[in-house]
């Protein structure tokens, strides 16, 4: 089992940088996939970004939702147990609650659905004015 605690949230102008980072527990971080959702007022959530597991693997996968491509930057730190979302070239309509995921992951993937993620974090607010 794996907790998780996203921070890094905050109120930036559009076209700023912000940069979120989760730090997760437990001893078996690299072989957890991991990735970022958001969800913003009245809408559901959504997929942000994702990265494949470690763990003997040379190298990771990513991918990313296609409204955030080229500005976002998902990577993980297996020796410190945290993976980071930099955001750059923020619009408003990237205001949302960003969430942490994790699973367990038997390969090299990268996951996109929420429902295939076992755990989340409480969210941190991120708000980009215009």
């Amino acid at each position: 089992q794996v907790q998780l605690a996203e921070s890094g949230g905050g109120l930036v102008q559009a076209g700023g940088s912000l940069r979120l980072s989760c730090a997760a527990s437990g001893r078996t971080f690299s072989s957890y996939a991991m990735g970022w959702f958001r969800q913003a007022p009245g809408k559901e959530r959504e997929f942000v970004a994702s990265i494949s597991r470690s763990g003997g693997i040379t190298y990771y996968i990513t991918y990313y939702a296609d409204s955030v491509r080229g500005r976002f930057t998902i990577s993980r730190d297996n020796a410190k147990n945290t993976v980071a979302l930099q955001m750059n070239s923020l619009k408003p309509e990237d205001t949302a609650v960003y969430y942490c995921a994790a699973t367990i992951s038997g390969g090299n993937s990268y996951y996109t659905r929420s429902f295939e993620y076992a755990y989340w974090g409480q969210g941190t607010q991120v708000t980009v004015s215009s």
